[in-house]
């Protein structure tokens, strides 16, 4: 990923609460026809390893799978993004822009094909995205047989994280009373996209 220095982010707790806040996420992989990807939930265990290790599942059908099996891919989490309006800036010389976050996780793929860690990451990512909600639905209620038929239509995966890329580019390498400006206009706006971006832009 291209990362100017300004919008560059290397500190790990950053990066990795990032993954957990923007964790749909894109898997990249290579096959015999060229480059192929699958958009997937991933859970990360930031103590398993160096720099944390990312667990999520294929469903079987999908073939990326296959020869995924020991290759360095590239996973991407896509955080807010908001167009900036030169305008904004109430200054001559400057041009249209995409504020934004993005994390590049890079790592070599590892397929879990026993049935049990299958069911045991189900249930992890079960309990993750249903901690919100105020009546969770809970994969251990399922009958015995749902829960076996699932686990053997996914193919469970993990993948210990080698390098990471952060970039939060945010206006950065515009003066303070320009980015207050923007914010300002950000939060005009007011959709959902824009106002995290004004957020971000809002911390020190």
């Amino acid at each position: 990923m291209y990362i100017p220095p300004p919008f560059s982010v290397a500190d790990l707790t950053q990066l990795h609460a990032a993954i957990e806040r923007y964790s749909f996420a894109l898997v990249v992989s290579r096959e015999e026809r060229g480059l192929v990807a699958s958009h997937l939930p991933l859970l990360l265990d930031r103590h398993a390893g160096p720099s944390g290790t990312l667990w999520g599942h294929f469903a079987r059908a999908n073939s990326q799978w296959r020869e995924a099996d020991g290759q360095e891919v590239l996973v991407i989490f896509s955080g807010p993004h908001a167009y900036i309006s030169p305008q904004w800036y109430q200054a001559v010389r400057v041009v249209p822009t995409w504020n934004y976050v993005a994390v590049h996780a890079y790592g070599k793929l590892k397929l879990v094909e026993d049935s049990q860690q299958a069911v045991e990451l189900l249930q992890r990512m079960v309990r993750h995205y249903e901690a919100a909600l105020s009546e969770p639905w809970r994969l251990a209620d399922q009958p015995a047989d749902f829960i076996e038929r699932l686990a053997r239509q996914i193919v469970a995966f993990q993948i210990p994280i080698e390098r990471l890329e952060g970039k939060w580019k945010l206006n950065q390498n515009h003066p303070p009373e320009r980015r207050v400006k923007v914010v300002a206009a950000l939060e005009a706006h007011g959709g959902a996209e824009e106002l995290e971006i004004a957020r971000l832009m809002r911390k020190p």
